[in-house]
């Protein structure tokens, strides 16, 4: 049985994926509800929210971001913050609208979905872009290698030296 939330679920997720940062995809998660049940919009965007912060953390640890950095970084993670909330709202807004929606209108706004998405990668690639600035030539060399592989996307960590196989090939999430 497909409810109007779930028929949006999985280009939500994807999308809400690769604005964060598709590392998202990376961290496991709690308990899933069973499809049936579809989470309440409270539950849904605090989890977004979490993942959001899990990540901004791991980033924060995995870069070592020094004091000296702080100014750049916080600009980054609130970048970081303000996309999901964006994401998100305009994810509930459409499945809200979807069931009503005619396909001319439906397709319109699976294309706002994608500017949105757009919009948001170009704000985030410029507070990372000011970040990466002040890098030490180490935190540079770590992030080059986080962000660098074939065929993935932008702000999605690769393995360096092996096969890549992201964990955002997982269920679980994590920017």
């Amino acid at each position: 049985m497909k409810t109007p939330l779930r028929s949006v679920t999985l280009p939500a997720l994807i999308a809400f994926a690769l604005a964060t940062g598709p590392a998202l995809a990376q961290q496991t998660s709690g308990p899933q509800l069973p499809t049936s049940t579809p989470p309440s919009t409270k539950d849904h965007a605090q989890k977004h929210a979490d993942a959001v912060e899990r990540r901004i953390a791991d980033l924060h640890a995995q870069l070592k971001i020094t004091d000296q950095q702080a100014k750049q970084w916080d600009a980054f993670a609130q970048t970081m913050r303000d996309n999901a909330r964006k994401a998100d709202e305009a994810f509930r807004e459409r499945a809200q609208k979807l069931p009503g929606m005619k396909a001319p209108d439906a397709m319109k706004s699976y294309a706002d979905l994608t500017e949105t998405h757009a919009d948001n990668m170009k704000k985030l690639a410029s507070a990372f872009s000011d970040l990466y600035d002040v890098l030490s030539p180490e935190q540079k060399q770590l992030a080059d290698q986080m962000y660098r592989h074939p065929g993935g996307h932008m702000g999605e960590p690769g393995k360096t030296g092996k096969a890549h196989t992201p964990a955002s090939a997982s269920s679980s999430t994590k920017p």
